[in-house]
């Protein structure tokens, strides 16, 4: 029998607690994916907990839940992803639909954009997104992340994994989204959907958030055994990780993954990870496997991962503060977009020597190919987030 419940009928807003004091909004969203119903038990478990000891937190707790159709129906999703699709093209496209010709999971979307813009609109102080999610593969928890100062700055605070780079490998993702807005967003892989532990694992990573963000009454909360959930379920995964490669699949490919993979699993260059209609599918690299697909609908088949040493994200905090960032231009190969100056253009047969690690470290992150050059795009917060 699976320990969480599925097949869940709740409302969009799951709850909101805030009793008129000063301070951050934390934006939890949760059941995006219809068959990962983990996330709205966490949080409403926790409101639970704020309502019946009538704790006075500073700011408020707004938690939405995602696909509602989806999650009765404990689907991943009815016509298409709704964790995709959140571009600006794409979001703009959506409105431009009519009914006729809209998916349910657009009804959806729409419908979450006017709660996300209401909540948004009504914040008197910075604002953090969790995104809760989990994976049909078991494994330690982890965030996946835009790389910014902020959220790798909330990111290292859960103790929880760190995943960069995600945003470079899936389009359209409603982290995109709160990116483009500068507000400090992490999604957070719980475990595997059918776990208890995965409903644990979610709500200790939201009270330690709320602990981070200075939003619970001193000592209202003993965190010690939510951290101590959090370091066991991490069971000796790397502490930061940077995506390397995602293996997309569609129907036709009939991907199969091999058995007995877990989040952060080792794997050796040329592995064998799965099998398609193609035949066998190697690992290209030395590295972790991340979110195997065990599920019927998806179309991302594996990730891999390096491991990141902590030294690289404390030099690269060093190096944005000397404002590091504004000598790129003057380097060989390399110039600013006219268009945007949060984007430089790259000429890899000028500036070979500059690895893509170096405009990582200033927050530039791969963005695809513009013809002959390579576009890296970094994402810039809130002013209010220096007060996170």
């Amino acid at each position: 029998m699976p320990d969480v419940r599925t097949g869940l009928q709740v409302r969009r807003e799951l709850g909101t607690w805030d009793l008129g004091r000063p301070g951050p909004t934390l934006l939890v969203l949760a059941g995006i994916h219809g068959n990962e119903p983990a996330g709205v038990q966490a949080v409403l478990r926790v409101l639970a907990h704020l309502q019946q000891q009538e704790l006075p937190i500073a700011g408020r707790l707004v938690a939405l839940a995602g696909n509602l159709g989806a999650l009765a129906a404990g689907k991943r999703f009815l016509a298409r992803d709704l964790n995709r699709g959140w571009s600006q093209e794409a979001i703009e496209a959506l409105w431009a639909r009519g009914d006729a010709e809209s998916t349910p999971e657009d009804h959806e979307q729409r419908d979450l954009l006017r709660r996300l813009e209401a909540a948004l609109a009504t914040a008197s102080g910075p604002v953090v997104v969790l995104d809760l999610h989990s994976s049909s593969a078991a494994g330690p928890p982890f965030l996946c992340l835009a790389d910014t100062i902020d959220n790798r700055r909330l990111g290292l605070a859960t103790g929880v994994p760190l995943i960069l780079g995600i945003e470079e490998t899936i389009d359209g993702a409603s982290l995109e989204w709160f990116a483009q807005r500068g507000i400090a967003a992490l999604a957070v892989e719980g475990g595997r959907h059918e776990e208890a532990a995965t409903v644990d694992n979610h709500a200790a990573v939201l009270w330690c958030m709320l602990a981070r963000l200075r939003m619970l009454p001193v000592g209202s909360i003993d965190l010690a055994p939510y951290r101590e959930q959090l370091r066991q379920a991490g069971g000796g995964a790397p502490p930061i990780v940077e995506i390397v490669l995602r293996h997309a699949i569609t129907p036709e490919d009939r991907f199969r993954m091999e058995p007995g993979f877990v989040n952060f699993a080792p794997v050796e260059r040329g592995g064998l990870l799965a099998h398609d209609r193609r035949g066998a599918i190697r690992s290209p690299v030395r590295g972790h496997v991340l979110l195997p697909l065990y599920q019927a609908l998806g179309d991302d088949g594996f990730f891999l991962a390096r491991s990141v040493r902590p030294f690289w994200l404390h030099l690269a905090r060093w190096l944005r503060r000397l404002r590091g960032d504004a000598l790129i231009g003057l380097l060989p190969g390399v110039r600013t977009d006219p268009a945007d100056r949060d984007t430089i253009l790259v000429d890899p047969r000028i500036a070979r020597w500059f690895v893509t690690e170096v405009f990582h470290l200033l927050g530039f992150r791969k963005e695809r190919r513009r013809g002959a050059r390579l576009a890296f795009t970094r994402r810039r917060s809130r002013p209010e987030n220096a007060r996170l």
